[in-house]
């Protein structure tokens, strides 16, 4: 089937699904396949669950008699055309969006932002790869004015691949760090891979993408672009500085050389969360968002599914960064926890998961600075913090230090929480 036959037959479709158990009346159900599954095998059930319509790969899977089965070569790539497809017949503009740190959050106060002046699409939590980018850009709609499209990756390559779906008009990276090292190899593999949307971008020609000032690495990764400059340097595109992070964050922006500085107070936690809310105000002013709307959006957005969130038990205040957790990130928190103001500071980490052969010293390097940092009251889980050279208490997985604390629970502590989202950390709260 060409692709502009199937398109005709998706625009009469209520939308696109990949999930037999989510199957919208009207939808165009795509048989995807995985390491423990094979979507052809639903295509029937998600027909008779209201699909009009089901995309397959195998032709034991489509009677010749039914015209609702339409039979392709491979349903992964017959999805990533098809989203590109569709992209390209509406020519809406798209910034795309990716970084090691604080994308998914950037993202989200960008969101905020642009939303108080245009009709928006945005990726949706962290749908950012292979299979989330083309079901973002599926429901681009004609009126929408912008898109927001979050772009992740563990491997070289992985960037590539999504720009040339979404073909982005716009790039922002928010940083560059130690995480996935395992499928990337090094640093320097993090950089080449994140390099890959602003190489979409300069082929494309005089390109806009937005770069934090400070940092240098982005900075020589923007060569050959149209830099818009955010930072703490006087006299950017947007520049500003912090003025308060107990626990929140309140920062103040100006733009160019103007006089007037905008204070914003935000839910977020952590210092370094500053770059992300200045990458909005950027974005935001690039597009003509009055500054007052941008910063009623800033303080307004409360952040979820555990990153950074305060939560104030009967027992303790927690500060929940569980979601995700690399070397980069995991000083950043540590450094931030250390210069907040609160009293009876403890740490529960968990273990950084995909360093590769870096994995042992990148833990040593945190339990180090954890002593640099003078903390005592600290509780580690994993094996690989385990293997550290340390005095910490440790625990193999969170279920253990879950018995640990139902013996022994914390009373009137402030606890930083963080560690990668498969050491379940988020399970022990319930116990603070």
């Amino acid at each position: 089937m060409d692709i502009n036959t199937l398109y005709q037959i998706f625009l009469q479709c209520n939308g696109v699904t990949t999930d037999s158990r989510h199957c919208p009346q009207e939808s165009l159900f795509i048989a995807l396949k995985g390491d423990t599954f094979n979507g052809n095998a639903f295509a029937a059930q998600a027909l008779k669950d209201g699909c009009a319509y089901a995309v397959v790969d195998e032709p034991a899977y489509a009677p010749k008699d039914d015209h609702r089965y339409l039979l392709t070569d491979n349903c992964l790539k017959t999805l990533q055309e098809l989203a590109r497809y569709h992209r390209r017949q509406l020519g809406t503009r798209i910034i795309g969006i990716t970084g090691t740190n604080g994308k998914t959050t950037t993202k989200e106060l960008m969101a905020a932002v642009l939303s108080q002046a245009y009709n928006l699409l945005y990726t949706q939590g962290n749908l950012n790869n292979h299979i989330g980018v083309p079901l973002t850009l599926l429901r681009l709609r004609a009126d929408h004015d912008l898109a927001v499209v979050e772009m992740g990756a563990s491997h070289p390559g992985d960037i590539q691949e999504l720009v040339d779906i979404a073909e982005p008009d716009y790039g922002l990276i928010t940083n560059v760090g130690k995480a996935h090292l395992e499928g990337f190899g090094s640093f320097e593999g993090v950089m080449r891979t994140k390099g890959e949307l602003f190489d979409f971008l300069r082929q494309r020609g005089d390109s806009t993408v937005f770069v934090h000032r400070d940092n240098p690495y982005l900075c020589k990764m923007a060569g050959g672009l149209n830099p818009i400059y955010y930072g703490s340097e006087d006299g950017l595109y947007v520049n500003g500085r912090v003025t308060d992070n107990s626990p929140f964050l309140a920062f103040e922006w100006k733009a160019g050389r103007e006089e007037q500085w905008h204070k914003v107070q935000t839910h977020l936690i952590g210092d370094y969360n500053f770059a992300n809310a200045l990458a909005a105000v950027t974005v935001g002013r690039f597009f003509g968002v009055e500054p007052q709307k941008t910063d009623r959006a800033l303080e307004e957005y409360i952040p979820q599914n555990n990153r950074s969130q305060l939560l104030q038990t009967g027992d303790n205040t927690l500060i929940i960064d569980a979601y995700n957790a690399n070397p980069t990130s995991m000083r950043a928190s540590i450094g931030n926890f250390r210069n907040m103001k609160a009293d009876n500071k403890m740490l529960i980490l968990g273990d950084m998961r995909e360093l590769g052969k870096e994995s042992a010293e990148e833990h040593q390097a945190v339990v180090d600075y954890l002593e640099e940092c003078g903390f005592r009251d600290v509780l580690l889980v994993g094996s690989q913090f385990a293997a550290t050279r340390h005095s910490y208490p440790t625990y193999p997985d969170a279920a253990a230090l879950a018995e640990h604390l139902k013996a022994d629970k914390p009373q009137g502590k402030t606890i930083l929480i963080k560690g990668s989202n498969g050491i379940h950390l988020s399970s022990v709260v319930e116990y603070l």
